[in-house]
């Protein structure tokens, strides 16, 4: 089942259980969809890799907002944020965990024969690509930064 699908599916499950955090989460989900649609002037579904980046973002989004909350000593807004991040990170694929990430990117700098911190550029790019959806920028950037540095 497609995103757009199972997301109308989650959505009625959100309603009529009258669990508000999800329907909100779900509503932003279905609204940068029809965004990215309408903005690429396709009626068509998204690729999946497109799918994956529109969510990524949202999470993201939201964890700055709490972190930022946090900062500031509001955690009654930043609870929500957290939680919103729950909901949408259901939808991404399964997230490696540090000593699989850090495989990968060891056999990435061996495969591009990186040796410092220059060579980040050409780990970064193709770590991402690789990794898309499976782990955020900021951890492959950590994890690089580790092995070369």
């Amino acid at each position: 089942m497609g995103l757009q699908q199972n997301l109308m599916v989650k959505i009625k499950e959100a309603m009529k259980s009258k669990d508000k955090v999800a329907l909100e989460s779900l509503r932003a989900i279905k609204s940068e969809i029809l965004l990215a649609q309408t903005k690429t002037g396709a009626k068509e579904e998204l690729t999946e890799d497109e799918e994956i980046k529109l969510l990524q973002k949202l999470v993201k989004q939201r964890k700055d907002s709490a972190v930022l909350y946090k900062e500031q000593g509001r955690d009654d807004l930043a609870d929500p944020e957290l939680a919103q991040v729950a909901i949408i990170a259901q939808f991404l694929p399964e997230q490696l965990d540090q000593a699989a990430l850090n495989k990968i990117i060891a056999d990435i700098i061996a495969k591009v024969g990186a040796t410092s911190m220059k060579d980040m550029g050409k780990v970064m790019g193709m770590a991402s690509k690789q990794l898309a959806g499976k782990a955020d920028g900021k951890a492959i950037s950590i994890a690089i930064k580790q092995l070369l540095g």
